[in-house]
């Protein structure tokens, strides 16, 4: 008797979390709905021939080509265009000058928050060189989402799997390191930005919760191609041969002369004629190409230079962890090497970054219209 009731109870104990398990949505339902009929779709075992013909209404009509496609307007961007909403892209279409601070290694939130606020304008998350992992930084970013520094990251290379795990934990600055080619160029940004300009896959994640993006101006998926600041570093002799071409890629932000790696792979050092001109190739790529031009912020005052990875913020932690102390003397070494450029981010008209903006009621879970749960 004991034990036919410790089985009813387990069976109960199964059925309720099965129950709460498959109230969460996958992340493939957040297209799908429900229907007691399907009306185009065929009856059971019935080939529809689907690619040989469309079905009724469609746009796409005839044979199915993916290179003819006329792309639907679910994904568009409200009437008028996006909002900008994202600082650093404020700052970037003014011309403005762009600082960070580089977090190189620190996995503790407090540290991450210290820096975030202590006056530049993303942090630049260090993940090409840093054996941390891509839930370390998620957890860091989640615990200031809305600090004076936007979430930034430099990815190991540009890959599919890198760009979405920084892209779906909230990245709005990301960085594309060692890009050699066009083709390389074009694979960073379609694994960065939504169809019908790149191939990003959508899957959730926190930056479309309601703490992080979820409650935008327009909406996230809408206009998140119009928000990502996207750097591609020119490091490399083959990159300085493309860096034309690299820098004109439909939603390249900036292009970044690598100053370490391009005397790294050619042999010269600052002050070098060879170097000189090397760093000249990608600073005319960036003026014939209409995108903005980032280094080292030891060239703060080099012509037409208006974004820049600072050195590390993370500075000497206390033996017994972050204390006001602490942030404060970040704060205030941030002050001193910034400057003028100190505590000046961007100012978005609408959405989160805004004083004072109050976030539209929620509306589903992860930030999604309640029509996708």
């Amino acid at each position: 008797m004991r034990l036919a009731l410790l089985s009813a109870a387990l069976c109960a104990a199964v059925s309720l979390s099965t129950t709460a398990a498959f109230a969460q949505a996958g992340t493939e339902d957040t297209g799908a709905t429900a229907r007691s009929k399907y009306p185009l779709a065929p009856a059971a075992g019935v080939d529809s021939h689907a690619r040989e013909k469309s079905v009724p209404g469609a746009v796409n009509q005839g044979a199915f080509n993916e290179k003819a496609w006329k792309f639907g307007h679910r994904g568009d961007a409200p009437a008028g265009g996006s909002v900008i909403w994202n600082p650093v892209m404020v700052k970037m279409k003014a011309g403005q000058k762009v600082t960070s601070a580089t977090d190189f290694y620190s996995n503790d939130p407090k540290v991450y928050c210290a820096m975030a606020n202590s006056g530049v304008d993303f942090i630049w998350t260090e993940m090409q060189h840093s054996p941390r992992s891509w839930q370390d930084v998620a957890n860091i970013w989640s615990a200031c989402p809305r600090a004076k520094a936007v979430p930034g990251v430099r990815v190991a290379y540009t890959n599919e799997r890198e760009e979405q795990h920084a892209l779906d934990i909230g990245a709005l600055v990301l960085v594309v390191p060692t890009v050699r080619s066009i083709e390389e160029g074009t694979l960073a940004r379609n694994w960065a930005m939504w169809p019908p300009l790149g191939h990003r896959s959508s899957g959730g994640g926190q930056a479309t919760s309601n703490a992080f993006w979820g409650q935008v101006p327009g909406g996230y998926r809408n206009t998140f191609n119009d928000n990502l600041v996207l750097v591609l570093m020119i490091e490399t002799l083959e990159g300085l041969r493309d860096s034309d071409k690299i820098a004109k890629i439909p939603g390249v932000t900036a292009v970044f002369a690598a100053s370490g790696d391009l005397g790294n792979h050619s042999g010269y050092g600052q002050g070098d004629p060879d170097y000189e001109r090397a760093i000249n190739i990608v600073h005319d790529s960036a003026l014939r190409a209409h995108v903005r031009l980032c280094g080292p912020f030891a060239w703060v005052d080099r012509p037409d230079f208006t974004c820049f990875q600072g050195p590390g913020g993370e500075g000497n932690v206390p033996a017994g962890g972050v204390t006001p102390e602490y942030a404060a003397t970040l704060e205030a070494q941030a002050k001193t090497a910034l400057g003028p450029l100190w505590n000046t981010q961007g100012k978005p008209i609408a959405g989160p970054f805004t004083p004072g903006w109050t976030p539209p009621a929620p509306v589903g879970r992860g930030g999604r219209a309640a029509a996708a749960q």
